[in-house]
């Protein structure tokens, strides 16, 4: 008899506590601080989930969580008082500039 079981553990973001605290330490755009659940999840399906224990940083641009500790200062401040986030971003597979709206990247096809 043969079983296949598919599962795994995951992190995912509940709840943002501050937008634009650090910088990625994957891409380098703007970081903010989240609050976290640990997700059980069997066959694709959510399980069990509980609680993070610490808040972490979460990047919107490349999905990554990662500690506070770990992470660059904050970009500084525009004088303008509009967004930080740059007018085109550098691709972290083909280091090609890419617009900032984009998801993906049209050169090589990768997720932003």
């Amino acid at each position: 008899m043969f079983f296949f079981f598919a599962g795994g553990l995951e992190q995912q973001v509940r709840q943002v506590v501050k937008s634009g605290v650090g910088r990625c330490i994957n891409c380098g755009s703007r970081a903010d601080l989240v609050e976290y659940d640990k997700v059980l999840k069997l066959f694709f399906v959510p399980v069990w989930r509980w609680q993070g224990k610490d808040t972490l940083l979460y990047c919107q641009n490349c999905k990554f969580l990662f500690p506070q500790s770990h992470s660059l200062p904050p970009p500084p401040p525009t004088s303008s008082g509009g967004s930080t986030l740059p007018d085109c971003l550098r691709c972290r597979f083909c280091d090609r500039e890419v617009e900032a709206d984009f998801a993906f990247c049209p050169y090589c096809g990768s997720q932003m």
